[in-house]
């Protein structure tokens, strides 16, 4: 059966496209110019119950993106003035690994993953 091996892109609207590929590339190292090569790794691709709590209301989607140091990009990141929202409860399961919340410049949720080590 064919089938989808894996994300080929994420498209999403955007005031100013320039500037936030720039803000991307700048602060979390996704580089689209022609395209990002990623590293292989997990994925998960889980629709969300309409009324989730999960992300904001007012919000379709949140990109996650895996990162290989959570806490060397928070440092990072919050020297930047970026604000990073940490919980608990997102860390309550060591098996899947550490989270951590930002939203780009023109308020899209984006979550950091660092995957439990294997």
């Amino acid at each position: 059966m064919a089938k989808a091996t894996g994300i080929g892109g994420v498209f999403f609207r955007a005031r100013d496209p320039e500037a936030l590929k720039a803000w991307y590339a700048t602060h979390l190292g996704v580089d689209s110019a022609p395209v990002w090569m990623q590293q292989a790794g997990p994925t998960v691709f889980a629709p969300f119950a309409e009324d989730t709590d999960y992300f904001a209301a007012d919000k379709s989607f949140m990109i996650n993106f895996r990162v290989d140091d959570l806490d060397a990009m928070i440092a990072r990141l919050q020297q930047a003035g970026i604000a990073v929202e940490t919980r608990a409860e997102w860390d309550a399961h060591p098996e899947v690994g550490r989270f951590a919340r930002i939203h780009d410049p023109e308020g899209n949720p984006v979550e950091l993953w660092q995957p439990a080590s294997r």
